[in-house]
């Protein structure tokens, strides 16, 4: 067993938020060297090594922003929008929503409760045309599940990738024929099926007139959101068009936990007071013993065993089991259930999972956003949603685009 001075190289990844391949490039160029477990010979870190370069990450205190303000009034048509976490983003980054499409009942709600001047289109998008908006729309946006392809030939079609939902989105933007639509995806689409499915993405784009971007993994926390989230962004500009798209750079300056829940730079008061869900008392009695940034490991022996039951045999670091994150770090990525044992977020002091609005604080919404349905609903919502502030900075990049755009195609 790694002994607590020492932590795993997924330990290691995950403390940082950089990928396990970085640290191994890290330790081949003696930036953070690596160690061998004595009984295992596995790779470890020293964990007070980890933690230095971790702080040499937040301590940078430089704030940026990729803000750019529009030249014209700019309209978004959103599908699978979700409870806003996106909307919101284009919102501030000065683009109108036109319309929003959402098949959520509850999320649908969230939409019209805060946004009543929105036209929402609930229900399936399968089931809605959106001819009317053909060339009134200056970008569609959307994140459509990572679904696999039906291959037919060599090249994939638009029509192999009938009946999944990145066939409505292509086919959504077929119809409004925007100068830029802007998918977004999790990580896992650029290995999903080997890769084929976002190069049949590509091919299904092209096919319809977009020239597609490379892809990037946009990092939530280089973006001024305090949690390690991560999404893939995949822009398709129409092929008519010179104009680069380039994405937003990079933030300097790394927000943590405390800039999500108190008073700062990032929100101008402390969290609002709000319900949410409670650990049954057998887990409070476990997860009271773990200090902040600890995890299963930190408890003693018998208890890990007790607690982890036949997986504490099991190889991997399995690092959200019992996890409560520490006011000095970004939080990890939230799921949509804040008390699932693999992907534990307990509160740094108090043992409990975070609140429904200290959920939104950590995906950067408003506190005035309000969320519809019960409490479960409404973590699942937040959980799902793009983080508002990572939206926002893809708004910019958008703005910027179609303003240059515009200033070519529609002089003054």
């Amino acid at each position: 067993m790694v002994t607590k001075d020492y932590i795993t190289l997924q330990e290691a990844a995950d403390l940082i938020g950089k990928s396990k391949e970085t640290l191994r490039r890290w330790d081949k160029d003696g930036k953070l060297s690596a160690a061998r477990e004595p009984i295992s010979n596995y790779r470890v870190y020293k964990k007070s090594d980890v933690e230095q370069v971790f702080k040499d990450f937040m301590g940078v205190d430089e704030f940026e922003t990729n803000e750019v303000l529009p030249n014209h009034d700019y309209k978004v048509l959103e599908l699978f929008a979700g409870a806003g976490g996106l909307a919101i983003g284009m919102e501030q980054a000065g683009l109108k929503c036109e319309a929003l499409n959402e098949i959520d009942k509850w999320a649908c709600q969230t939409l019209r409760l805060n946004r009543p001047k929105w036209t929402v289109f609930e229900g399936d998008v399968k089931s809605f045309s959106f001819k009317d908006y053909h060339n009134k729309i200056d970008v569609v946006t959307g994140g459509f599940p990572c679904q696999a392809f039906s291959y037919a030939g060599k090249k994939l079609g638009l029509a192999d990738a009938r009946g999944t939902l990145f066939y409505e989105f292509a086919r959504v933007v077929q119809e409004v024929n925007p100068p830029i639509c802007i998918g977004e995806n999790v990580r896992g689409l650029l290995s999903h099926d080997q890769g084929k499915t976002l190069q049949g993405m590509i091919s299904i784009l092209d096919e319809i007139g977009y020239n597609v971007v490379p892809a990037q993994v946009l990092k939530a926390i280089n973006f001024n959101v305090p949690q390690k989230r991560e999404r893939l962004i995949l822009v398709g500009v129409r092929k008519d068009i010179p104009i680069l798209f380039e994405y937003p750079k990079p933030n300097k300056k790394i927000f943590n936990l405390e800039d999500a829940l108190k008073k700062g730079s990032l929100y101008d008061s402390d969290v609002p007071n709000s319900k949410g869900a409670k650990y049954p008392q057998s887990k409070i009695d476990v997860l009271a013993q773990v200090p902040q940034k600890g995890y299963w490991r930190n408890l003693p022996l018998e208890i890990q065993k007790s607690f982890m039951g036949g997986s504490f045999y099991l190889g991997g670091g399995k690092t959200g089991i019992a996890r409560r994150i520490g006011w000095d770090e970004p939080c990890l990525t939230l799921t949509c259930s804040p008390a699932q044992k693999q992907t534990e977020r307990c509160h740094p002091e108090e043992t409990r999972p975070f609140t429904v609005r200290e959920y939104a604080r950590i995906q950067t919404f408003p506190d005035e956003w309000q969320f519809s349905g019960s409490i479960a609903q409404q973590y699942k919502q937040i959980g799902n949603a793009v983080p508002v502030n990572l939206g926002r900075e893809v708004g910019y990049s958008i703005v910027k685009f179609l303003n240059n755009y515009y200033s070519l195609s529609k002089p003054g």
